[in-house]
């Protein structure tokens, strides 16, 4: 079984056991789980799949935290010619790494 959710502005393809990283979210320290209720379709069902219109009704994917991560550096330059005026920053991204343990439709 299989489900597309959608968190803040992207849309994931997730399965049971699927380690994947989504943007950071503001939890508490002590959160261990984080639970998606936008789930848009779900397939893999002996009846067929079903979609949502936007969402499945009382459709849910429950996944662990595994950790807290940060993506590649971005390396954002500045230079105006002539000027003497050169600028460099970097960003890394921070994201969560988490694991689908249930998907229930």
């Amino acid at each position: 079984m299989y489900a597309i959710i959608a968190d803040g502005s992207h849309q994931y393809r997730v399965e049971e056991g699927l380690v994947f990283e989504v943007q950071r979210k503001d939890l508490d320290d002590s959160a261990k789980t984080v639970e998606f209720d936008r789930v848009l379709m779900v397939g893999g069902l002996p009846d067929g799949a079903k979609i949502g219109n936007p969402t499945v009704d009382g459709a849910k994917v429950t996944a662990s935290i595994v950790d807290e991560v940060k993506g590649n550096k971005l390396v954002i330059r500045k230079y105006n010619r002539r000027k003497g005026y050169t600028l460099k920053k970097g960003h890394r991204q921070k994201y969560l790494r988490v694991k689908i343990d249930k998907i229930s439709a």
